[in-house]
């Protein structure tokens, strides 16, 4: 299983329930990976997407206690086990957030994708667990330096050992 993430130095994901901000060339690394993927979210990340509708080309796997997500194309499970059970049914899968369930379906990842901010967000309210203190994951490739819009970032991909 896979995370993906875009994180700030201290490792921020978001402020005020969104992204820290919209990066054209994260987003489209992010549309890349995931494509034809199994991904598996929280309901306040699924509230997010735009009418909050699942992401196409995708399946959409939804851990919520909430009996009414609303939408169609889901599959709601109710907790972190119900989701890694859904997730054996399916060959590539990645968590897309949000900051609690990140943190807790990290242990059962071998691959992590993070596109990492040069820069620190001080409105910033929610967090991962800093993978670069895990002695047990490695970087095992990081793309050059990349700019948009005066925020320098790259992308570096991680291995569990």
């Amino acid at each position: 299983m896979n995370i993906i993430v875009a994180v700030d130095q201290n490792w921020a994901i978001g402020t005020n329930g969104g992204l820290l901000m919209d990066l054209t060339e994260d987003m489209k690394f992010f549309r890349e990976k995931t494509n034809g993927s199994a991904v598996i979210m929280g309901r306040k990340t699924l509230e997010t997407f735009p009418n909050k509708k699942p992401l196409k080309n995708r399946v959409n796997i939804v851990i919520s206690k909430s009996s009414d997500l609303g939408s169609e194309g889901i599959i709601k499970v109710s907790s972190i086990q119900e989701a890694l059970n859904e997730a054996k049914k399916y060959d590539n899968v990645f968590v897309i957030g949000g900051g609690t369930i990140y943190n807790q379906m990290l242990k059962y990842c071998d691959t992590a994708y993070v596109t990492k901010i040069q820069s620190k967000f001080l409105n910033a309210d929610t967090f991962i667990d800093n993978i670069d203190n895990m002695p047990e994951w490695n970087i095992v490739e990081k793309s050059s330096l990349k700019e948009y819009n005066g925020i320098k970032f790259s992308f570096v991909t991680y291995k569990r050992a």
